[in-house]
């Protein structure tokens, strides 16, 4: 496929996307929507071993283009199929072993929101603000968010944060625990590209099988939870990384990881 609302860019298993339609907040369209679906697609099919999602220019994602929601002919059917794309592509994401770095340089609202905070890891620049905005133009939110945002800074924020839209602060949602940290502007990628070209070379299938693990940290009772934690240890010991990584660690060698 060829990008028109997103860059790609690909270099010793980091995979960087920016999301690019800087006119337009960077919102989401159905061409985005097919697009991010594609790259996330195409992430897993590279063998990409950390991937930054970002915004080109001062915003991070605006939210749903809502003049192409209002220009739709059935504005129902419209929104099925684009959130539909939008959450098989963030599905890819968050089950794909390689760890997904989302680098806030600005404003994050709406399904841009849902974005941001569905990261592994939330990178966010000083500049940064974060805004569910779903409710204030009638809507509900969508792009993962109530999965995460309960799980993240409890019911009780969660409701007040999508119901009265309040905007956080890089500073605020960091401290609220929407953000993993909290860098300066200029500083932003450089952070992210360093923390992901550690991850890439590191035991990409570990990273993969803790990923799945702490999804359902909150789903699983203890027992069942115990189960998949004795599953997913043994199947490491069926990788090349795993007991690389003993015996590294036993002859006191730094271990050198291949993601297999």
């Amino acid at each position: 496929m060829t990008y028109e609302t997103l860059d790609w860019a690909s270099d010793d298993g980091v995979v960087e996307i920016t999301m690019n339609r800087p006119d337009n907040a960077n919102a989401l369209d159905a061409r985005m929507a097919d697009e991010l679906f594609d790259v996330a697609c195409r992430c897993e099919a590279e063998g990409a071993r950390a991937v930054i999602v970002t915004g080109a220019g001062k915003m991070f994602n605006g939210g749903g283009d809502l003049a192409e929601f209002e220009a739709a002919a059935n504005k129902a059917d419209h929104v099925t199929r684009m959130a539909t794309i939008l959450h098989a592509a963030l599905a890819r994401f968050t089950h794909m072993d390689a760890p997904i770095i989302t680098a806030v340089n600005g404003s994050a609202g709406g399904g841009g929101f849902s974005i941001a905070i569905s990261g592994d890891i939330v990178l966010a620049s000083d500049k940064a603000k974060f805004v569910s905005a779903y409710t204030a133009s009638g809507l509900t939110p969508d792009g993962s968010s109530t999965y995460y945002i309960a799980k993240h800074v409890g019911l009780l924020r969660a409701k007040e944060l999508v119901l009265t839209n309040r905007v956080l602060s890089a500073e605020e949602a960091c401290e609220w625990g929407l953000a993993t940290r909290v860098v300066p502007a200029e500083d932003l990628m450089t952070e992210a590209r360093k923390l992901a070209a550690r991850f890439a070379k590191g035991p990409t299938k570990a990273y993969g099988g803790a990923k799945r693990l702490l999804e359902t940290a909150f789903s699983e009772s203890f027992e069942a939870q115990l189960d998949k934690e004795t599953r997913s240890i043994a199947a490491m010991m069926r990788t090349h990384d795993g007991p690389h990584g003993i015996a590294s660690f036993l002859a006191k060698q730094k271990p050198e990881f291949k993601g297999e």
